[in-house]
């Protein structure tokens, strides 16, 4: 009898260390999907946020600024009518132009933060003189434009140069922040260091542009005693 009952006690123990065992994997499986299930959920959050800056040339997400915006108000205050904010971020350009008075425009390749921003911008209130747009910068024509914003880095600046330099009207003013444009000349600055933002007329950028063409196009003209001349 003592032997019956020394061999239901170590059948019992095998059972409750088996079922013991069972809990533990079913334990660590669900820890490890929930740990999983995480990871999944913050790359999706934050994904689209990082990837941006992994492209070879584009605007990766960094904030505004207070002071980069108050210089951007600062420079455009005698100013109306349009804006648009190139890589608009989390909307806070085109949120603050149009408490302004400006009909603002973001473009921004991120949909996470244009969502962000058009919430942004019903909580401000001025979603009815705001919108933001999915948008490759590159796809997108500037010329209805007045007022143009970048926040640009430096491997892109010369390609937009030449496409605004070639869609905007002449009244249309370029602000540039943190970076400048590399051949433009500004026609004048506010703040310092990273809040620095320049400011470019198109009427000379634009006249520029058309005086560097006519000088490649203009053809030798004979001189009085045979020589040529070619102006550069």
């Amino acid at each position: 009898m003592a032997g019956n009952s020394l061999l239901e006690t170590e059948t019992i123990q095998c059972n409750v260390n088996a079922k013991d065992s069972g809990f533990k994997k079913r334990l660590g499986l669900i820890a490890t999907g929930i740990v999983g299930g995480s990871l999944v959920a913050l790359y999706a959050v934050a994904g689209p946020f990082v990837a941006p800056a992994l492209r070879k040339v584009c605007l990766p997400y960094v904030p505004a600024t207070t002071a980069q915006v108050e210089n951007v108000l600062k420079v455009l205050q005698a100013r109306s009518g349009s804006l648009v904010d190139i890589g608009s971020g989390d909307g806070r350009i085109v949120i603050a132009a149009a408490k302004k008075g400006f009909r603002a425009v973001g473009f921004e390749l991120n949909p996470w933060l244009v969502w962000y921003s058009r919430y942004r911008a019903w909580r401000a209130g001025v979603h009815h003189s705001t919108s933001f747009h999915i948008s490759d910068l590159w796809k997108v024509s500037f010329n209805q434009y007045s007022n143009v914003v970048i926040f640009g880095v430096p491997q892109m600046m010369d390609q937009l140069e030449g496409k605004l330099q070639k869609e905007l009207q002449s009244t249309a003013k370029v602000v540039a922040c943190r970076f400048p444009f590399p051949t433009w000349a500004p026609d004048g600055t506010a703040g310092e260091g990273i809040d620095t933002v320049w400011v470019y007329d198109a009427e000379s950028f634009k006249t520029e542009r058309g005086t560097h063409q006519g000088h490649i196009a203009t053809p030798p003209q004979p001189l009085g005693n045979g020589d040529t001349t070619t102006s550069y």
